[in-house]
């Protein structure tokens, strides 16, 4: 289908551009949501009557996107998770809930505007990116851990599931230890007993 931008789409093209997409994408998105007009001559003349209007509308919408960007670039939030001791999520992080940490911070955003490719299924730091505007793309941080504590130490640059495997390292071998020498003093004290009699 052949279709009129009426606002700079990503991957897509610039205002103004005639381009050609599939059919459902433009039924159920574009044209939906006001992005663009099906080409043909009386959209073509409506188009030419109205750019500045929709130009100047855009150049509006940008600016708002912008004002708002400048104030949430870089912005972290802290999302609680419980997880295994290797750091694997009991579930996941999904847009929604980057979505509702935002609302708290008071950013409203939709969860199609957060560049999520797959949820986050492990405890660490991500860096994503919040589509504000076609032309306005801010980056939050995303601090996913089991406790305030965790997450201090994440942002403070500490791999906490390094840390943990290595006390759990540490601990293993210690306890092996332990079990080793007190095997050998029973094998001594057998040993010691064996020679009494």
């Amino acid at each position: 289908m052949d279709i009129i931008l009426l606002e700079r789409v990503e991957n897509l093209g610039e205002l103004g551009e005639e381009v050609t997409v599939k059919n459902g994408f433009a039924r159920n998105f574009l044209l939906p949501r006001g992005k663009a007009l099906i080409a043909n001559d009386r959209n073509r003349a409506r188009f030419a009557a109205e750019r500045e209007l929709i130009e100047k509308r855009n150049a509006d919408a940008r600016d708002e996107a912008q004002s708002t960007g400048n104030s949430m670039d870089g912005a972290e939030v802290v999302l609680i998770r419980q997880s295994s001791d290797t750091g694997n999520l009991y579930g996941s992080v999904s847009t929604r809930d980057i979505v509702d940490a935002l609302a708290e911070k008071d950013f409203k955003v939709r969860r199609g505007q957060i560049k999520l490719d797959q949820p986050i299924k492990t405890i660490g730091i991500y860096e994503l990116g919040v589509r504000l505007h076609a032309e306005v793309l801010v980056e939050i941080t995303v601090n996913v851990a089991r406790s305030m504590e965790e997450a201090e130490r994440q942002a403070a640059g500490e791999n906490v599931i390094e840390t943990i495997q290595a006390e759990q390292q540490g601990a293993a071998a210690e306890q092996s230890a332990e079990l080793a020498e007190a095997s050998a003093e029973r094998e001594e004290a057998t040993r010691d007993g064996g020679d009494d009699e």
